[in-house]
């Protein structure tokens, strides 16, 4: 066996955004250490101090998450402001979340497309109250609405409906919330915020699981080697650090050390593979093109919100998995499935991204067993900027 790699991850850009609004919104905003150099974490950084200097108007280009967020903080800070993004942006639905904060106060125009970016919100304190959400779209409106709750009038008693989708990102919010002092009760399918201000608190954000499923990923398409991840914890608030129970069937085993884990491959792998992917929908790429390479037939459900990520990811994944001759199909809404079948292929072969990050590092390590290129590698920034520079630590690509 080779001898362990460390690779090194980026800050989970999923607590970095939610902590930097908190934070933002605190009497005293303090530090926030280990802050991700990932485009989206960026892209709120600037949003929130251009607002603290005086710009009215956002492009928050492709950031998925800055756009909800933000919606929903400038539907309760005074003034006059355009959201914007880019031309996938304005193609993600959002007229839940806006007719939420409609419903609680705000006043949120369309300025295109009716239900899509770009908004214009003339901001006030928010009246809060009552409301009944449908929870099987994105957690993402939950958590926008509960992080700018505690600033609303009224506070915020919300009955989530349907099947909820990513609870474990729900869950997280509300432990960053009660971390930075908000008073709130998690009782699904209800939903109740106080209206306690958040406290300056500083902050060290924990590095992220999502980037550590490639890695995971890796091991288990090489079927040897060991890596190590610093500042990932078992106690993690991110529901993608179950990605260590998800690879294990699939040969990886990871051991928990105190300054992070190290990720062995060689373990023994399942014929087959079952897994629900409604609190994990971040991973299903990376275990798709996983099984792929490993030849384990899968059935995924659960990955519903994958539709209006930042592509259609079902369809990518069967277009390109397709390209490299195996045969997936897209049995009902949210579930994808493989059983093995391969088509001869002709390389070399060129793997499309479609603008998104996690196509180009989950297809990265097909590399492997393929004569391949991936188009627009520079996606990852968007999340893990330093992917590709990391990936040429590893002797068996």
């Amino acid at each position: 066996m080779q001898p362990t790699v460390t690779i090194n991850l980026p800050a989970s850009k999923s607590i970095c955004n939610r902590v930097l609004l908190m934070n933002a919104l605190s009497e005293r905003p303090q530090e926030i250490r280990n802050l991700s150099d990932c485009d989206d974490t960026q892209v709120m950084q600037h949003a929130l101090s251009d607002m603290r200097s005086g710009k009215t108007v956002f492009d928050i280009g492709a950031a998925g998450t800055a756009m909800r967020f933000l919606t929903a903080l400038l539907a309760g800070t005074p003034g006059e402001w355009t959201l914007t993004g880019s031309a996938r942006m304005k193609q993600r639905p959002i007229r839940i979340l806006v007719d939420a904060l409609n419903s609680l106060g705000a006043d949120i125009a369309y300025l295109e497309a009716d239900g899509f970016p770009p908004l214009k919100i003339r901001g006030k304190v928010l009246r809060g109250g009552s409301l009944a959400l449908d929870g099987s779209v994105s957690s993402q409106y939950i958590s926008a609405l509960m992080m700018v709750a505690p600033y609303m009038r009224d506070g915020l008693q919300m009955e989530l409906r349907g099947n909820l989708v990513s609870r474990s990102y729900v869950n997280m919010t509300a432990a960053l919330m009660r971390t930075f002092g908000a008073e709130l009760q998690v009782e699904y399918p209800h939903i109740a915020v106080g209206t306690k201000p958040y406290i300056p608190v500083a902050f060290t954000v924990e590095n992220d699981w999502s980037a550590a499923s490639y890695w995971y990923e890796w091991l288990a398409a090489a079927r040897e080697g060991s890596i190590f991840l610093p500042h990932l914890y078992a106690d993690s608030l991110q529901g993608d650090s179950h990605v260590a129970d998800i690879f294990r069937p699939l040969g990886v085993e990871t051991e928990y050390m105190a300054e992070g884990v190290q990720i062995t491959a060689g373990g023994r792998c399942v014929p087959s593979f079952a897994y629900d992917f409604v609190n994990q929908p971040d991973l299903a790429q990376t275990v798709a093109v996983a099984c792929c390479l490993c030849g384990i037939p899968f059935k995924f459900s659960g990955l519903q919100t994958l539709k209006i990520k930042e592509t259609d990811r079902i369809s990518a994944l069967v277009a390109e998995l397709g390209k490299l001759g195996f045969v997936l199909q897209e049995t009902n809404v949210g579930e994808l499935s493989w059983d093995g079948a391969r088509v001869p292929v002709a390389e070399p072969v060129s793997i499309a991204t479609y603008q998104d990050h996690r196509m180009a590092m989950s297809f990265a390590p097909a590399t492997m067993r393929f004569r391949m290129t991936i188009e627009h590698p520079e996606v990852v920034t968007k999340s893990y900027p330093a992917f590709w520079e990391e990936k040429r630590k590893l002797m068996f690509d």
